[in-house]
């Protein structure tokens, strides 16, 4: 667990002050986080409901933790009393759903848009067509519990460094289009999270001010 701790340090040391980390901990242990902790961390990103329902009680409670996989609308329930940040939100009918569920709770639950730039048909997201037109068709600004605080992706899985830095760009040039077009005057509308263990220096040079690096961090996926 020393590894860990000697990893964070070296990802945070490595960042940019403007640079928010967070560090993926799905399918990993609850010492392994503890051990995170033990270094000063306190922002997790888990992807599985059920998963983060088994670590919240018996960690710490000043955790904030980030929702960071694909979450079906039925599923918000659970979550919505506490988690900190939904970085997956993929359709208007998550939206609605994360609105309900923070009405239920009396908190407001900041969600990122999730757009698709990644040439894989596996990945989740809006397309920037589509992302725009639900923007400026729905009634998303009567939602009063769910706020929409900036972009999510992720980058194609390949080795073509120019591919991912393209495609990060326009993840970036999207961002800055959206937030002069709906989100002009929301100060809140900040977050542009995308960069992972692979590829987060180049995401830093295109913009990203949220990385979720898991790898770099507890090393190999522990099913």
């Amino acid at each position: 667990m020393e590894a860990i701790k000697e990893n964070i340090q070296a990802v945070l040391a490595d960042l940019p002050q403007h640079v928010r980390l967070v560090a993926v901990s799905k399918f990993h242990p609850k010492e392994a986080i503890e051990a995170a902790y033990s270094a000063g961390h306190r922002i997790f990103g888990e992807s599985r409901v059920q998963e983060l329902q088994e670590k919240k009680p018996i960690l710490p409670d000043d955790i904030e933790w980030h929702f960071i996989g694909h979450l079906q609308p039925n599923k918000v329930k659970y979550i919505a009393p506490y988690v900190s940040l939904i970085h997956a939100m993929d359709s208007e009918k998550l939206l609605r759903e994360i609105d309900k569920q923070g009405k239920k709770v009396g908190r407001r639950i900041p969600c990122l848009l999730q757009v698709h730039v990644a040439k894989e048909e596996t990945k989740f997201g809006f397309l920037p067509d589509e992302l725009k037109h639900i923007l400026s068709s729905c009634d998303w600004k009567s939602l009063s519990y769910a706020k929409i605080s900036g972009m999510m992706c992720m980058a194609t899985f390949t080795d073509d460094e120019e591919q991912i830095r393209q495609e990060f760009k326009t993840a970036n040039s999207l961002f800055e289009e959206i937030k002069k077009a709906y989100f002009a005057e929301d100060a809140d509308f900040c977050i542009k999270s995308w960069g992972m263990s692979d590829d987060y220096h180049i995401a830093i040079e295109e913009g990203s001010n949220m990385i979720r690096v898991g790898t770099r961090i507890f090393g190999a996926r522990q099913y």
